[in-house]
C-alpha cells in the first residue's frame, strides 16, 4: 500500500513536471499572453492604467514566425523589445515566459516590451508631415489610428536589419520617432487575437 502511493505521488510530480516544461516551451517558442499597458495603441488596444488599477485588453502574441526569422508586413500589430541597443539572447525570451515568471515568482510586468504597429520595413523611407506617414514619398493610408499627427517627423530611412514602427495613439506613443528603428531580432512576435474583454474578442490581421 505504501509504495503504491509512493508510485502515485512519483507519477502525479513527473506529469506536472512535464506539464510545465510544455507550457514554457509552448510560452517561449510559439504564443504568450501579454497585458496591454499604456494608451499608445488606442483606439485598436485599451491598456491598463497602472496609475489608477484600470485594467486593460489581454492579448495573445504569436512568437513562431519571427523565431524562424520571416519578415513582419505592414500594419501588423507586434511585440517590440525596445531596448534597441541591447542584444537580446534566449535568456530574455525565457525570462519573459509567464510560467518562468510564476516559476520564480517573479513581476511579468515588461516595460521594454511594447505593443506597435509596423509601418516602415528595411530599406523604406519613412517621415511624417501634414499630419500623415509618408512612406516613401506615398501617403500610408491608415484608417486605424486615433488622430492626426501634430509633429513632423523628418525622412529617415530603415536600416537593412531593422523595423520602423509605430503605436496607433500617434500623439501619445513612444516608438521609433523616440528610440530609432527597431532591430529586427528585437521582434517578440506578432498581435493575433485579444482574449479579454471578452465583450472585445476579436482575431487581428495586417491593416
Amino acid at each position: 500500500m505504501f509504495f503504491r502511493l509512493i508510485s502515485e505521488v512519483a507519477g502525479w510530480i513527473k506529469a506536472i513536471m512535464l506539464a510545465f516544461i510544455f507550457a514554457v516551451l509552448i510560452s517561449v517558442f510559439i504564443l504568450q499572453p501579454y497585458a496591454v499597458i499604456g494608451s499608445s495603441m488606442e483606439p485598436s488596444l485599451e491598456g491598463a492604467d497602472l496609475a489608477d488599477g484600470q485594467g486593460g485588453d489581454r492579448v495573445i502574441v504569436f512568437k513562431a514566425p519571427y523565431l524562424l526569422g520571416n519578415m513582419p508586413e505592414y500594419g501588423e500589430m507586434v511585440v517590440v523589445d525596445s531596448r534597441v541597443h541591447m542584444e537580446r539572447t534566449w535568456k530574455d525570451t525565457l525570462l519573459e515566459s509567464p510560467a518562468f515568471a510564476y516559476l520564480t515568482n517573479s513581476d511579468t510586468i515588461e516595460t521594454h516590451a511594447w505593443i506597435k504597429r509596423i509601418v516602415g520595413l528595411p530599406g523604406d523611407k519613412i517621415e511624417v508631415s501634414g499630419g500623415a506617414v509618408y512612406r516613401n514619398g506615398e501617403l500610408v493610408e491608415e484608417a486605424y489610428i486615433k488622430e492626426e499627427i501634430y509633429r513632423d517627423f523628418h525622412p529617415v530611412v530603415v536600416p537593412d536589419d531593422s523595423v520602423f514602427v509605430m503605436g496607433d495613439n500617434r500623439n501619445a506613443s513612444m516608438d521609433s520617432r523616440s528610440v530609432g528603428p527597431i532591430p529586427i531580432d528585437n521582434i517578440i512576435g506578432k498581435v493575433v487575437l485579444r482574449y479579454y474583454p471578452f465583450d472585445r474578442f476579436d482575431f487581428f490581421q495586417e491593416e
